[in-house]
This record gives structure tokens, C-alpha cells and sequence, in this order.
């Protein structure tokens, strides 16, 4: 019942900004009320609320329920350097990836510092601890100021691991990233390619359009299909409706972006890299290790035991809560 009414109340919120801006603050209220409560408890009323399912830990089987899992016991420092939007740039470069980084203009610990006035093109600007905060800046068509800088500072003061219990994210200092802006004359937009790795291999490959609106925000309504790590479009859907497959054909260097998602992935049991192509020339996105929050579901249901069994839970990438406190030592 509560996951058929947060289903239609997202449906209605999607299509109203005024909606929205109330669920939004609802959903706010909501998870500073629930703060208190244990990891594991909030994790098995938010997987039931998102999904209508209820969440098995004791014997994970599926891909969301390993992605859960994960979430809870996994404490690799590493995980929260490459979940910062900031700090994973020095993780690149260690890698001997910094030509995929996209250029930066600055970094900020406030909107007020922000001068718009020397931002004489378009930038792309978001927060660096979190999802869904983003903004592109126009000076042929300047946003609000004044209602950027409510939104984006009250973002800065909100710990984004309360709404999942990511754990990656707790301890990430909250900053505003402003960069390059990506575009692609290709017709279509955008196209935001994820490859989903585990143990440092390349299993499946999203192809994502409609990513983003022209205000730079997060597009609800974006399509995704998905692929083998050949490039073969497969047979299902994962949290996204599919989009016709002749919009888009397999990168001309497709080899090379697995390349570098598998470099950036290796230590980790399990790590979605997103990869922009452009002209030939691959850029950085982002890393995230818990794809969706671990609440989207495949189509058909099947798939979600088979890649659930790519995910190995007594992996040596994996660094459990005991053994994180060794590594602090």
C-alpha cells in the first residue's frame, strides 16, 4: 500500500514544479524524523516503500538486496574518495586518467562566493556529496540567483546518506563544483554511458538519453537500454523505459572506455562508472556503488538474481566494519 501511494505521488510530483517542491520538502521532513533510526532498520522500510518488496539481509540473493548488503557492511575509505565529485578527480589522476577529467571552473563552500558576472559561457554546476542537485548556468539566459543560491546552500547543510544510507557519502564535506558543460550535436543530447563492473569487470554497459533537462536538472522521465559488454543491446529494462536503438550505435572506441571504467573500478566489488563520449573524446562522470539506491527493478525479474550473482559478498574488496577500524589505525 505505501509503495502504491509513493509510486503515484512521485507520478503527480514529476509533472508539477509546485508538487513537486512540497513532496521534495515532505520527503526532507521525513527523512530527519527517521535520522534516528539504525541502518538496517530505515533500509528495510525504504526498500519496501521504493520497491513493495521486503528486503532480505540474512541471505541476500538478488542485485538489490547484495546492493543493500553492501551498503551496510562495506566500509572502504576508498568508497567515499570516489564518491566525492572533488576528491575522486585525485583518484583519476592516480590512475594516470586525468585527460578523461572534464575541466573545472572552480569549487565553492558557499553559493553567496559564486561571482556569475566571470562566468562569461556555460557551466554545469552541482554539489559534490549528493544526486539530483545540478544547474546550468546561461549568461544568454541567466537562472534566478537568489533561488539558486537558497537551493543549492540548503543542499550543502543536508547529509545525503540519511536518504539511503549510503554509507559512502557520510563523511564527504559538501562543496559546489562548477565544470565544463558537455554537449553533443549528435541530435539526441547527451548520451550518458554506464558501465557496471564487478570485481573490476565490465558485466553490462547502460546507454542513457534524456538524462538532464536544458536547466540542467534531473530528467525523471529519462530512457535507458541496456547492453552486454560487447555493445549487444540485451533484451530488458533496468529502472528506465527502452529508447529506439538506432538513435545511437556502439562508440567507435568503445574498447577504450572499458578499458578505463575497469582501471577505475578494480578495487571494488562492485562499482557503476559513467562515461560521456563526445567526437571521440570519452569524459568522466561520475562512480556510484549503489545504482539506483538499490530499489530499481529489471525487466523481466530474472535478471535481477543472475546479476546478483556477479556480486561475490565475501569478496577481498570488500572491507567490513571490523576491519575498517584497523584501517583507521
Amino acid at each position: 500500500m505505501i509503495y502504491q501511494i509513493k509510486k503515484r505521488l512521485r507520478s503527480v510530483a514529476n509533472k508539477s514544479k509546485h508538487i513537486n517542491r512540497i513532496y521534495k520538502s515532505s520527503n526532507r521532513l521525513k527523512v530527519i524524523l527517521c535520522s534516528l533510526m539504525s541502518d538496517e532498520v530505515y533500509s528495510k522500510l525504504k526498500y519496501h516503500e521504493d520497491t513493495g518488496l521486503k528486503l532480505n539481509l540474512d541471505n541476500p540473493i538478488t542485485f538489490n538486496e547484495k546492493i543493500w548488503w553492501l551498503k551496510l557492511n562495506n566500509r572502504d575509505p576508498l568508497l567515499t574518495t570516489c564518491s566525492d565529485k572533488v576528491e575522486v578527480r585525485k583518484y583519476i589522476i592516480e590512475k594516470g586518467l586525468e585527460d578523461i577529467l572534464i575541466p573545472i571552473y572552480g569549487v565553492f563552500e558557499d553559493a553567496n562566493d559564486i561571482d556569475f558576472e566571470k562566468l562569461k559561457t556555460k557551466y554545469f554546476i552541482k554539489t559534490n556529496h549528493g544526486s539530483g542537485t545540478n544547474a546550468i548556468w546561461d549568461p544568454q539566459n541567466p537562472f534566478n540567483r537568489s533561488l539558486f543560491t537558497k537551493k543549492f546552500n540548503r543542499a550543502l547543510r543536508e547529509n545525503y546518506y540519511l536518504q539511503s544510507r549510503e554509507w559512502n557519502y557520510k563523511n564527504i564535506k559538501p562543496k559546489i563544483v562548477i565544470e565544463e558543460v558537455l554537449e553533443d550535436n549528435n541530435g539526441i543530447g547527451l548520451v550518458d554511458y554506464k558501465f557496471m563492473c564487478f570485481e573490476g569487470k565490465v558485466k553490462l554497459v547502460f546507454s542513457e538519453i534524456g538524462i538532464a533537462s536544458n536547466t540542467g536538472e534531473h530528467n525523471p522521465y529519462s530512457k535507458r537500454n541496456v547492453h552486454d559488454a560487447n555493445f549487444d543491446l540485451l533484451d530488458m529494462e533496468f529502472g528506465r523505459e527502452n529508447f529506439d536503438s538506432n538513435l545511437i550505435e556502439k562508440p567507435s572506441n568503445f574498447e577504450a572506455m572499458i578499458k578505463y571504467a575497469e582501471i577505475l573500478a578494480e578495487p571494488f566489488p562492485h562499482c557503476r562508472v559513467d562515461l560521456y563520449n563526445i567526437n571521440g573524446k570519452v569524459y568522466f562522470g561520475e562512480m556510484t556503488f549503489y545504482h539506483g539506491g538499490g530499489t530499481q527493478r529489471c525487466k523481466p525479474e530474472l535478471w535481477e538474481k543472475v546479476i546478483g550473482d556477479w556480486i561475490n559478498l565475501k569478496s577481498d574488496r570488500i572491507i567490513l566494519k571490523e576491519q575498517s577500524l584497523d584501517v583507521k589505525k
